[in-house]
């Protein structure tokens, strides 16, 4: 398939300011047309258990544009497909959202072979198995965490990974390291990542409630911050919590830069999408803002989107970018940096070519590993739907 490179100018951007409400971006529904507009922020994620990083060195900012082409599709035909963790040896774990299973990917060949069923999985509507992530030290404990919805919360459990077994039995009985994350028929958050400084993040979705953004004593509409053992992390902002950030709608995209630095991506209602740059206690705004405000109280998004064009769900970081995988907007985004600021308008690439795209990982250097969602109830599935393509970015 051929890539389509869609770059987004200025004129898309003054086009932006005419875009109307009324088109929610949740997690699902059809393509349609609009432009990005980058803002600025202050602040980071934290490099060490209780510390954050360093101000931006003087570096040179990236290039204003960027290109990115699909090298190859590496798997086929996966059902309803959310988080992916790629193993020290190359190969891909990929979780099924409605399945509840975790599925190792032949990097090389494709082929899938199933580790087993994660117990406890209750999938309902944007809820399901989600987001996984490998131990910061998988080489000699093995686990695999994984967010889930259940019938009663969201929780975060670690498995034992074992190969020797068979297909199918290779995950040991889920320990789990935290709970009570509030669920919903929408807004389940789901991503999980660890950091550089070795805790584990999470973005947990206000599940439609708007009021438990703005309460910090609520795990909803936050990002969590934690140790492997699922206990607040040291140095966290609101004492022995593990919330981290705050006033997020539907938080699905984490990512560091090479400055260590976090990033998030976050759902919008009806008007704007949003790219974040985290700061440890920052308040996002949700729901008293959707998008950039005049209100000092809340940290402004560092780029933002008509929700036609975008609903960001998976982020990376590649090049001197954010990547951005759209779901309703059915592209992907480039986000150039520039220390905590866009240096340039973002670029839309692959708009349209493979559907709804669900979670984007970095695989070192210049290449990304591309989700696709077309088999997640808002797709129009084709043949060999859903995949897993290798990117290269320049």
């Amino acid at each position: 398939m051929i890539v389509q490179r869609r770059v987004v100018t200025a004129v898309l951007a003054a086009a932006a300011l005419l875009v109307t409400a009324g088109c929610s971006s949740d997690d699902g529904g059809t393509a349609g047309g609009g432009s990005t507009s980058p803002s600025s922020s202050t602040g980071g994620g934290s490099t060490e258990s209780g510390a954050s990083p360093s101000e931006q060195s003087a570096e040179e900012p990236p290039p204003a544009k960027g290109t990115v082409k699909v090298v190859r599709t590496v798997t086929e035909d996966l059902d309803s497909p959310w988080g992916l963790a790629p193993l020290p040896e190359d190969d891909l774990l990929v979780s099924s959202r409605d399945e509840g299973t975790i599925t190792r990917v032949d990097r090389e060949t494709g082929k899938k072979t199933e580790l087993g069923e994660v117990p406890g999985v209750a999938p309902e509507g944007e809820g399901g198995l989600l987001g996984i992530a490998l131990s910061p030290d998988y080489a000699s404990d093995h686990f695999v965490y994984a967010y889930f919805t259940t019938v009663s919360d969201n929780r975060i459990v670690r498995m034992l990974y074992d190969e020797s077994k068979p297909s199918g039995e290779q995950l040991g009985s889920p320990d789990t390291i935290f709970k009570g994350i509030p669920k919903g028929y929408i807004h389940n958050g789901g991503r999980i990542a660890f950091g550089p400084d070795k805790m584990l993040y999470a973005g947990a979705g206000e599940t439609g409630q708007t009021g438990l953004a703005q309460d910090t004593k609520s795990l909803g509409g936050k990002i969590l911050r934690m140790t492997p053992e699922g206990e607040p992390a040291p140095g966290n902002p609101f004492g022995d919590s593990v919330v981290y950030s705050y006033g997020h709608r539907n938080v699905q995209g984490l990512a560091w830069d090479d400055k260590q630095r976090l990033w998030a991506a976050e759902f919008g209602q009806d008007t704007w999408d949003e790219l974040n740059q985290i700061k440890p206690g920052g308040n996002y705004g949700w729901p008293v803002v959707e998008g950039e405000s005049d209100d000092s109280k809340y940290l402004n998004p560092i780029a933002q989107w008509p929700t036609d064009d975008a609903s960001p769900s998976g982020i990376a970081y590649a090049e001197g970018s954010i990547w951005m995988a759209g779901l309703k907007g059915q592209r992907l985004w480039r986000i150039p940096l520039d220390g905590t600021k866009a240096s340039a308008e973002p670029q839309a690439f692959l708009e349209g070519d493979y559907g709804r795209l669900r979670t984007v990982v970095s695989a070192g250097g210049d290449k990304l590993w591309l989700v696709t969602s077309e088999t997640d109830g808002r797709g129009s599935p084709g043949a060999g739907d859903d995949r897993i393509l290798e990117l290269e970015v320049t």
